[in-house]
């Protein structure tokens, strides 16, 4: 089926949704370059796929892109993520769910994410790095 043929996607979302939300988050990946605890891979894989929904000529830019290309290039080949992303991903999650703790929050609550980011922090570490 085609993106346009899709009823949900096509006609309520369109290229115009896909280009913001591409930019939105190549915004929040920049953003994440000089800012150490806002993690810059996700937010540049969410925009090349968003843009080659949306911008073919920004997912160009975007996969030539010298600081950003060789990240969607290794997510694309072999499914790879940076070695300091995990660490500091891992190392985030961690944070956050200690911050949870420290300020109380139900056992509920901690069950609950403690699980999703475990979950998390497996996927991601057993991807290959680079």
């Amino acid at each position: 089926m085609n993106l346009g043929e899709n009823p949900v996607m096509g006609d309520r979302f369109g290229k115009t949704g896909f280009r913001i939300l591409a930019y939105i988050s190549i915004t929040l990946a920049a953003a994440g370059v000089v800012l150490p605890l806002l993690p810059t891979t996700p937010f540049v894989l969410l925009a090349a796929f968003f843009a080659s929904k949306g911008s073919p000529a920004f997912a160009q830019w975007l996969e030539d892109h010298p600081r950003f290309g060789p990240a969607i290039d290794q997510w694309r080949t072999r499914r790879a993520v940076p070695a300091r992303a995990k660490v500091l991903a891992c190392s985030m999650m961690a944070l956050s769910w200690g911050m949870l703790f420290a300020l109380g929050a139900s056992a509920m609550v901690l069950g609950i994410s403690g699980v999703f980011l475990c979950g998390t922090a497996c996927y991601l570490v057993t991807r290959p790095s680079y």
